[in-house]
């Protein structure tokens, strides 16, 4: 058989499906699982998105849509993105993908050239498609850590250490998958000021957790001076809206703008047409069941982080949004005899039926920063409080003291 370039070979993954497949195998042998893997609400899409998508069907909205999308959804996301950063976006520099995924391959794409020695600097753990986008580009990622002590911000002087004269692009991602943390505006004011010293690094800014905020408001970094012309926005209806599956996203940049459009043709045409019009009521229809999601989410942040830290051993820093939880397992691994979080991973699943997954599903381990493990809880409180409950027992029954 011919070979397969290294690239191909040399793909990362998203860890998430990988466990999820193991779960799907073992209920499909009758086992109980309680699945906190995976990341998307477990709310339905709310019932007038999808009658905007069923009437756009019907009024034949079957064909091509312009690459960067339709003008009435490019409209609505400038309005949108602009009034929760509380600034002005024209909506010819905003550009419609299949999900806000692509635009991380396609920002690397557009501010690297592959095999140049160009680095990208991202954080560490972090949304594993970030390091596995970058390799696959052709550009050196260089992992900036998070620290715990920093409720999972990094240090800006830690990151002004990082850039050399080949950095060409840094990644934010806030709120934070995995481990819910954010960006305060003293953090988003201390990394422009260090980058205003760097005029060749762009910023790709990963806000798809944007409107769930749950301590004080969102913060972004094109809040700060000179920072809106070299970052792009990238953000979406998948989680605000509960629309995983519609794979919408979008992304803004004066100047990158038309070279996304370019990407989009080369790669998808264009996002789906009917979709698009969903996405359309999703920003511009009613606001009530988002925000009922947002208060649920706040809830079940409470009763997870509580839970957590009631388990021996387990340690949880309460997240400022998004829908994840990274509690410090360092001592229940000890107690139980796992010799890192992996194994205590794969031994919840098999033995106590509750699917997490490891940090290392998100990059290496940061030095000196112990073991965790990543929760979601978009899962209702009944599944929250059993699966709390299981992990309890479970790391009790089998604690050496």
């Amino acid at each position: 058989m011919p070979e397969l370039s290294r690239r191909t070979s040399d793909l990362g993954t998203e860890n998430a499906f990988v466990v999820l497949g193991e779960v799907n195998a073992l209920l499909a042998e009758g086992k109980d699982i309680l699945s906190f893997c995976i990341g998307q609400p477990d709310f339905p899409t709310p019932a007038n998105i999808c009658q905007a998508a069923i009437a756009a069907i019907r009024d034949g909205k079957h064909g091509y849509t312009p690459s960067p999308g339709i003008a009435p959804l490019r409209e609505a996301v400038a309005e949108e993105l602009g009034r929760v950063r509380g600034i002005t976006l024209d909506p010819e520099h905003v550009v419609v993908g299949a999900g806000a995924k692509p635009f991380i391959a396609y920002t690397i794409l557009s501010v690297t050239d592959y095999g140049a020695g160009h680095e990208v600097i991202y954080p560490n753990p972090g949304f594993p498609i970030y390091d596995s986008q970058i390799r696959a580009m052709g550009a050196v990622g260089v992992p900036l850590h998070l620290r715990e002590s920093r409720d999972f911000a990094f240090d800006p002087a830690e990151l002004e250490a990082r850039i050399s004269d080949k950095t060409r692009l840094l990644i934010l991602n806030t709120p934070h998958n995995p481990t819910g943390g954010i960006l305060s505006r003293g953090d988003l004011a201390a990394i422009a000021e260090i980058l205003r010293r760097h005029p060749q690094v762009w910023v790709y800014a990963d806000e798809i957790y944007s409107r769930l905020v749950y301590d004080g408001r969102f913060a972004s970094i094109v809040n700060e001076e000179g920072m809106l012309e070299r970052t792009v926005i990238a953000d979406g209806i998948s989680k605000t809206w509960a629309m995983t599956g519609w794979r919408i996203g979008y992304a803004v940049n004066a100047a990158l703008a038309p070279h996304f459009t370019r990407w989009v043709t080369n790669t998808e045409s264009c996002a789906a047409h009917p979709n698009q019009y969903a996405a359309l009521e999703a920003i511009t229809g009613p606001q009530d069941e988002p925000e009922k999601m947002k208060r649920i989410f706040h809830q079940r942040r409470e009763l997870i982080v509580d839970g957590l830290n009631g388990i021996p051993g387990f340690t949880c820093r309460r997240p400022g949004g998004a829908f994840y939880v990274w509690p410090n397992v360092t001592e229940a691994c000890r107690l139980t005899g796992c010799a890192d979080s992996e194994e205590l991973r794969g031994r919840l699943l098999r033995e106590a039926g509750v699917a997490v997954l490891a940090d290392i599903h998100f990059g290496p381990r940061v030095p000196d920063e112990g073991q965790h493990i990543r929760l979601s809880y978009a899962a209702s409180d009944a599944d929250i409080e059993k699966g709390i409950e299981r992990i309890d027992r479970w790391v009790r029954a089998n604690s050496k003291g």
